[in-house]
């Protein structure tokens, strides 16, 4: 069955079961329905074989909107908030989506003034939307594009992923079944809908179970542009009595943090999933003496979302989890992981760009004997020293921030002798506690991977200062143009 099918046997099954929820707005899955109907109507007058873009906050209207485009077969570009202007003009047109549909008119309309053909207004779930018809040039899309979703990345204009309606399906349906999601779960959506992890595993995973949506707006939740209330997101998971949600890093450590100070403890979460980067051991370990239910996982667009997940039943520390059931994996010669089942359809533009049944995913990683899965970093982030040694940067990384002392850092040694680190020192650390963690890491590593000297950032790596990307990744471009100087300068010491 595809996702409205579910919906509708839901809305026969349990009718007055709460489905989508917020401040405002409660819709039971029978309510559901209705809105999804009254949608699919609009979207139909809109245009024939139009692709749709949304550029909407969390609210029960993105939700609508999203599933009312699945029916249709209307592919579906979501828009992210934190998007800068070029980047969302560049997603528009790429996609080639001539229907716009927003709830900052201001902001678009400024922006794609010169596009706009006609304006009007929409009411879907009680959130006045302003449905803007722009004069784009239509795209080559691939067969079944249901969705096509934009990623920042660290570099260049973002590619637009086309995924079907089955491959989304797929993982949220795996991730429903790993983490054994019914028809009780209340799920607060923490990250914004346009993000496709928390779209698929959260929202759909959710819906396909029979469970409740909280779709609350980004400033509810404790998040506004690049900053985070963490108190007001703690008090958001207990108001609704969230059983599940997905973190990033970021928001991982800061709920941690206040927790530890002494933040009541939230007794109704059971599963909180963590991705997007890699998160430290150190930091997991710590979530866990809190006693919050933090699983890492691990998955990238091309696959729609998640590729392996630890659960309750199926847990290690410092792995990403075990595969998803649909899924197959192996590795190349490189170590590289070679992901079957959840084949993206190609970029757009690119129409037949993915014809080969094993997506290469561009981590390095590889299966212990238990059968979980250590990502050990990025193919193109391996740097080769000058002894001809191939470096992992981000093995190192999460080895030095796995100790109390250091909560970030960021390696570099392209064509030197030995590694850098800048460090990124946690509150509580000195310069002799720093020193001792790094010795203690050496200790463990090969020669060529140890850390030759390190250097203290005067500030941690953040979205704010652009050293990390919106889902915890580091800039590693951006940090080294900002240390280059410093960072050379010790070799240029060492060579004299």
């Amino acid at each position: 069955m595809n996702l409205i099918q579910t919906l509708e046997q839901h809305a026969d099954n349990i009718p007055d079961a709460i489905a989508l929820k917020n401040d405002s707005v409660t819709l039971s899955y029978r309510g559901l329905i209705d809105e999804i109907a009254t949608s699919q109507q609009l979207i139909k007058e809109c245009k024939e074989d139009c692709t749709m873009a949304l550029a909407v906050d969390n609210h029960p209207a993105w939700a609508i909107l999203d599933i009312a485009c699945l029916a249709n077969k209307t592919p579906l570009v979501p828009l992210p908030g934190f998007f800068s202007d070029a980047q969302l003009m560049h997603a528009v047109k790429d996609a080639g989506a001539s229907i716009l549909i927003t709830d900052n008119p201001q902001r678009f309309t400024t922006l794609f003034d010169y596009l706009i053909t006609q304006k009007s207004t929409i009411c879907i779930a009680g959130k006045r939307l302003m449905m803007m018809h722009l004069a784009t040039v239509a795209q080559p899309l691939p067969a079944a594009t249901a969705k096509i979703t934009y990623t920042s990345g660290t570099t260049g204009q973002p590619k637009g992923v086309c995924l079907s309606e089955q491959s989304m399906l797929n993982v949220a349906s795996s991730v429903q079944k790993m983490v054994k999601l019914d028809d009780s779960n209340q799920h607060c959506g923490v990250l914004p809908l346009s993000t496709l992890l928390e779209n698929v595993a959260g929202l759909y995973a959710t819906l396909l179970a029979g469970g409740t949506a909280h779709i609350l707006p980004s400033e509810t939740v404790g998040l506004t542009g690049s900053s985070l209330n963490i108190r007001q997101l703690h008090h958001t998971l207990q108001s609704t009595k969230a059983n599940t949600a997905i973190f990033i890093p970021e928001l991982l450590t800061a709920l941690v943090a206040v927790c530890e100070a002494g933040a009541e403890k939230l007794d109704q979460l059971r599963f909180l999933a963590v991705g997007g980067a890699s998160v430290a051991p150190t930091l997991l370990n710590r979530a866990h003496l809190l006693g919050l239910p933090v699983y890492e996982g691990y998955g990238l667009s091309e696959s729609a979302s998640v590729v392996a997940l630890n659960t309750v039943a199926n847990h290690k520390v410092g792995s990403v989890g075990k595969l998803l059931p649909h899924l197959e994996m192996m590795f190349s010669d490189q170590q590289e992981i070679l992901v079957k089942g959840a084949q993206y359809l190609g970029y757009t533009n690119q129409p037949n760009a993915t014809q080969q049944p094993w997506l290469a995913t561009g981590d390095i990683g590889y299966l212990d004997a238990d059968g979980y899965l250590i990502i050990n970093g990025r193919k193109k982030n391996i740097f080769i020293t000058s002894y001809g040694r191939n470096v992992s940067p981000e093995w190192v990384e999460r080895d030095l921030t796995s100790t109390p002392a250091i909560a970030q850092a960021c390696l570099f040694g392209e064509a030197k002798p030995w590694n850098t680190a800048l460090i990124v020192p946690s509150a509580t650390a000195t310069e002799k506690t720093i020193r001792s963690a790094i010795e203690a890491i050496n200790q463990t590593l090969p020669d060529y991977a140890r850390v030759g000297q390190w250097l203290l950032a005067p500030q941690p790596f953040t979205v704010a200062n652009k050293q990390l990307t919106t889902n915890g990744r580091l800039k590693r471009d951006v940090i080294w143009q900002t240390y280059q100087d410093a960072i050379n300068a010790l070799y240029t010491t060492a060579y004299a």
